[in-house]
């Protein structure tokens, strides 16, 4: 338990030291000469970077831009291998042939079974006059046979042919009836042609729409940072091919304490002074104010103890700005961010703006 409790004791005093000392790097690199309203951090300019990634795997055809090179959105950058694609959009154009072919013969079938239905339908309609003529002569026979004027012989032979008749009838029927069902049969047969065609375009679409994602685009303008593989190399699904920094997204990170980041309110002007163009006055947003302190002590009990917490702050570079000297433009370079807390103060002459808008 002592073992402990001196690790723990070890760990705040170095938590405590590291606070201590960003504290004090903050407060020797505060400008003393700034009027009430306006605080300053030091930071660094940084920018988003995005990744161009393979949406598929497979092997890295070429890569079109360098390291450097400045690209805007939609510009080719690389381009993946397709052979496979294309031989899969091949077959998928050979079955879309098929299915429309099979759409022809689905057709043809209905045509046939409508033909053989209008046979059925006569059929039926002959079978019922014969049935029709056997009754009429079974009638004849009956009153003639109960009169004595014919023989019993010949009216039992009109009652065989009215049974004939009716049995004739009554296959014709079902022969329309099959004929009709095999109608039915045949249409569902069109129906499912008609879906493989559309499944069968589909396919090629997906392909297609895969064969334009072989091309690997910039999704933003900026500047090529540098390569993650090389032409020739085999990359997975969502496998890194370029470096991009979206120079239309260039910010300075600073930090400031608890007391100061507590007035700086989100569009608040800023003033960016980088150490290699100490001349040069660069205007900015407040974009970002951490909502959470970036350096905390283990227990915060005192308001001396809430002094030292340190807030990151983000100040955004106007984009336009930024697009009408993006040659000028460089990640990395530290500097000072300067913050106007009340609207009301004037900035001092130092910090007045040389920057061409």
């Amino acid at each position: 338990m002592k073992a402990s409790r001196k690790t723990r004791l070890v760990r705040g005093g170095i938590a405590a030291a590291g606070i201590v000392s960003a504290l004090i790097l903050w407060l020797l690199l505060k400008p003393a000469d700034l009027p009430d309203g306006i605080i300053g951090g030091n930071g660094r300019i940084e920018a988003t970077e995005i990744d161009i990634s393979a949406k598929a795997p497979g092997r890295i055809r070429d890569i079109v831009a360098d390291e450097g090179d400045f690209v805007k959105a939609g510009q080719v950058v690389a381009h993946m291998d397709t052979d496979v694609l294309n031989a899969q959009r091949s077959e998928a154009q050979a079955q879309l042939a098929q299915a429309l072919n099979g759409i022809q013969i689905a057709e043809s079938q209905v045509s046939q079974r409508q033909s053989e239905r209008a046979a059925a339908f006569a059929a039926v309609r002959q079978r019922e006059a014969e049935l029709n003529a056997a009754r009429k002569r079974l009638a004849r026979s009956e009153t003639l046979a109960r009169e004595g004027a014919t023989a019993v012989q010949e009216r039992d032979d009109d009652r065989a042919q009215v049974e004939g008749a009716t049995a004739a009838v009554e296959a014709a029927r079902a022969q329309l009836a099959a004929v009709e069902a095999a109608i039915g049969t045949a249409r569902s047969q069109v129906i499912g042609a008609r879906s493989n065609v559309d499944a069968a375009r589909a396919t090629i679409e997906r392909i297609e729409a895969d064969i334009r994602d072989s091309d690997l685009r910039a999704p933003v303008g900026g500047r090529v940072q540098y390569r993650v593989a090389q032409p020739g190399e085999v990359v997975a699904g969502g496998g890194r091919v370029l470096n991009l920094v979206d120079l239309g997204d260039v910010y300075m990170t600073f930090f400031l304490p608890e007391t100061v980041a507590g007035r700086v309110a989100l569009g608040s002007d800023v003033r960016i002074v980088l150490d290699a163009a100490p001349d040069v006055v660069i205007p900015a947003k407040v974009s970002f104010v951490a909502d959470v302190a970036q350096f905390t002590p283990k227990t915060v009990e005192t308001a001396s103890e809430r002094q030292k917490l340190m807030f990151r702050v983000k100040a955004r570079i106007d984009p336009a700005l930024l697009e009408r000297h993006i040659t000028q433009v460089k990640t990395g370079l530290p500097g000072m961010a300067y913050v106007r807390t009340d609207p009301r103060t004037e900035w001092p002459a130092k910090l007045t703006l040389n920057v061409s808008r």
